[in-house]
């Protein structure tokens, strides 16, 4: 593992946490899963297996099935931090993930979380 201690933390053991703001926001679980599978190009299923997995962070991007292009789209501030700013790309890929969250729960429609 190298970098960041974020990068060896299981994705499985964030996403309830994903979910849980999500839903404290009146939005669903599917959403997030909707979000995920946007932007790494995970379907539900190989979702589900790399949560049941336990797959790292680090892991999760670095075999995602296809990145999405647009994700370079994706803007603003997370912890203090501009995503577009972020040099080190698992780090930036974390915080996309973190930023699409934080639009789903603000209660931005899903068109315009997902770039569409």
């Amino acid at each position: 593992m190298s970098g960041h201690r974020i990068y060896g933390v299981s994705v499985a053991s964030v996403y309830p946490l994903y979910v849980a703001k999500a839903e404290r926001k009146g939005r669903t679980g599917s959403e997030v899963d909707q979000i995920i599978c946007w932007l790494t190009g995970h379907d539900r299923e190989s979702l589900k297996a790399e949560l049941e997995a336990g797959t790292s962070f680090e892991d999760f991007f670095a075999r995602a099935p296809a990145m999405n292009p647009a994700r370079s789209l994706v803007k603003g501030v997370v912890c203090g931090v501009r995503v577009e700013d972020i040099e080190e790309p698992t780090m930036r890929e974390i915080r996309y993930l973190d930023k699409l969250v934080d639009e789903l729960a603000k209660g931005k429609p899903m068109e315009k979380i997902l770039r569409r």
